[in-house]
């Protein structure tokens, strides 16, 4: 998702691409915080933006997709669980928010792009971990 400047059109000053990243980071820092406080208020589990707390955010997903509910009705709670990631790796590795289309994902400070609300998704159809996504997004590229 990379998006090219043509010759005739400006390229955005480094002053002004920083003032829009804090707003690509605004929704899911929200669903992040949405998602520790009902783990905690809900389920008693305590969430410490930690890359080892990402074992018990697994770990819930996979008993989630045990039980069966319709994706649609674990929808934001995936959302949630994959913002949550990314916050991890935010506070690890110094990456930014970025967002298009509505699909938000990170950029590590090395440029390369992960999606941790996708993978969330891929780990509720059986296909992913947020703690080996963290792992490897915090491991040198």
């Amino acid at each position: 998702m990379t998006t090219h400047v043509t010759a005739q059109a400006a390229a955005p000053s480094p002053a002004a691409r920083q003032e829009t990243r804090p707003n690509a980071a605004a929704k899911p820092v929200r669903w992040a915080a949405d998602a520790v406080a009902t783990l905690r208020e809900g389920a008693r589990v305590r969430l410490d933006y930690s890359a080892q707390s990402l074992w018990r955010v697994d770990r819930m997903i996979e008993e989630i997709r045990r039980e069966g509910p319709p994706y649609e009705a674990v929808e934001g709670a995936l959302r949630g669980f994959g913002a949550y990631a990314g916050e991890v790796i935010v506070r690890q590795t110094g990456a930014e928010w970025w967002a298009t289309g509505g699909e938000h994902w990170l950029r590590t400070p090395d440029g390369r792009m992960w999606d941790p609300i996708d993978e969330a998704r891929r780990c509720y159809g059986g296909h992913g971990s947020l703690r080996l996504l963290c792992r490897d997004a915090t491991a040198p590229g």
